[in-house]
């Protein structure tokens, strides 16, 4: 930049990067938008399975950029990114909206029905890799039946996929749990459940 103004040779790179961005950006759009399409049954069922009732859960997945398309997004932004030093428009920045019968979860769920969409996602994800890839991925879920009330603690261990599933807790399992094998920490080191050392 000369004087706050974009110089003709910064001006033609970036319009080379702004072209190829805006055609990846747009392939991993319909490829995003196709995901978030076949990911939303499984929440519906997952989300229902962990909390016992039927409710609809909505996926939105609207790139801010869509109505004027990703060219045209990336110029109108240009001179604002480059004073922040940062790409503002763009797949990199968009989000998928979660509503809970019909209601945005961000400003309208509890803390426990997050939490429990929090799970569902999760668990939908492991699912749709499961069925894209044929293989079963490891399920890992870091501390999350201290954050669950025991009736869906116990839904969630009665609902995890088949294969290996790691969870780590702070707290003492639930009755529900039946683990082929336990973990502890003791001294720092990790050790067996009921290893004496």
């Amino acid at each position: 930049q000369a004087g706050g103004e974009l110089t003709d040779e910064i001006a033609i790179t970036l319009d080379v990067w702004d072209t190829r961005m805006a055609e990846v950006g747009d392939q991993l759009g319909r490829a995003r938008a196709a995901l978030v399409e076949r990911c939303e049954p499984m929440v519906n069922e997952a989300y229902e399975e962990l909390s016992g009732q039927v409710s609809t859960i909505g996926l939105i997945y609207e790139p801010s950029w869509r109505r004027d398309g990703l060219a045209t997004a990336l110029v109108n932004a240009r001179r604002d990114d480059l004073r922040r030093g940062v790409s503002t428009i763009g797949p990199h920045r968009d989000e998928v909206e979660v509503v809970l019968d019909g209601l945005p979860t961000r400003t309208h769920a509890s803390q426990g029905e997050q939490r429990t969409l929090a799970l569902a996602l999760r668990l939908a994800a492991h699912r749709l890799v499961a069925e894209r890839t044929g293989s079963t991925p490891v399920l890992i879920l870091d501390d999350v039946l201290s954050e669950l009330d025991p009736d869906r603690a116990a839904a969630l261990l009665g609902h995890l996929p088949a294969g290996q599933v790691i969870i780590t807790t702070a707290s003492p399992l639930p009755p529900a749990a039946h683990p082929d094998r336990t973990l502890e920490i003791k001294a720092g080191r990790v050790v067996m459940a009921g290893d004496p050392q």
